[in-house]
């Protein structure tokens, strides 16, 4: 399964369990989100409304949409059935991303000259696929566009990094047309490469998705650190657990939150004393019976600690 598909198959035992009727849901009204709600990244392509429908059933409010199934399908007639499906479910989406076209490689071989806006080969068609997510965002209502931006160069001298700036600054500013922010999701570069990269794209609509295993899975920084450099930017939060790379070749291990290094006590802990009031979005990158196990322990896990941090 692609790293980026997440609970998009439906499982015929959890659309039976106990669901309100859709008259009774279409009935009800959405609430605002609380700050730092849990939610849950999704990737409906191919079942939208088994997807929405499994987020509400998992007990989830909210959801983070991957969309790259979409790519070059974002009509209006999709946008309509997604505006339907998160009102009759009662779930509020929160940010939508879209990481290609391909190719993509996750891996530090190929990576550098697969992901994000940095590869020229790719930039311009990714660039697109942005500005068409983003629109697609604008009719469902969504205010939050997310994506790798690749392995942004430390060097700012380096060959790459102007086009890169000028890329990220042009979706940035097709975001802010449709009234939304654009995410840079954290991983493949430093914290202080990110920040200078906000600084010099200096969009008032730049911004980060913190994703908390990325920093580590890419072996570039300790999420509670990584917090006190890119905090005050962070509008999205991918609650991910993971460990450091030991083949040089190869990403770190993605694991059960929990399980791995990140210290979720203290990264929430830090961003709520900063004000960060977004959702706190569940990324499992396992599939089938198991991800929907690890999902719920998970929720509960995270629940737990944000009583303790927001008491």
């Amino acid at each position: 399964m692609d790293r980026r598909t997440f609970l998009g198959v439906a499982s015929a035992a959890l659309l039976a369990e106990g669901l309100p009727s859709a008259p009774a849901l279409a009935a009800a009204a959405t609430s605002p989100l609380k700050p730092m709600e849990v939610g849950l990244l999704v990737s409906p392509f191919g079942a939208p409304e088994a997807t929405i429908r499994r987020v509400h059933d998992l007990g989830f409010s909210n959801c983070f949409l991957s969309l790259d199934g979409y790519i070059n399908g974002f009509t209006p007639a999709i946008a309509a059935t997604f505006r339907d499906l998160l009102a009759r479910f009662e779930v509020t989406a929160t940010t939508v991303e879209v990481v290609g076209p391909p190719p993509l490689e996750w891996n530090f071989t190929r990576g550098p000259s697969t992901i994000g806006l940095v590869p020229p080969a790719t930039r311009a068609a990714r660039i697109d696929a942005l500005r068409q997510v983003s629109d697609f965002a604008k009719l469902v209502g969504i205010p939050q566009v997310q994506t790798h931006c690749g392995f942004i160069p430390e060097d700012p001298a380096d060959a790459l990094y102007p086009g890169a700036v000028e890329a990220i600054r042009a979706v940035a500013q097709h975001c802010q047309g449709n009234g939304q922010h654009f995410l840079m999701e954290t991983g493949q570069e430093t914290p202080t490469t990110m920040a200078r990269m906000l600084r010099d794209v200096s969009m008032p609509n730049l911004a980060v998705g913190l994703d908390t295993a990325n920093l580590i899975l890419y072996g570039k920084a300790n999420p509670v650190d990584a917090v006190d450099i890119l905090g005050p930017h962070v509008r999205s939060i991918h609650a991910k657990d993971g460990r450091w790379p030991t083949n040089p070749s190869e990403l770190g291990e993605e694991v059960l939150i929990g399980k791995g290094l990140v210290d979720f006590k203290q990264v929430l802990t830090k961003l709520h004393r900063i004000g960060y009031a977004g959702a706190v979005t569940i990324e499992r990158e396992t599939s089938g019976p198991q991800q929907i196990e690890d999902v719920r322990q998970e929720k509960l896990y995270l629940e737990r600690i944000l009583r303790e941090v927001m008491a």
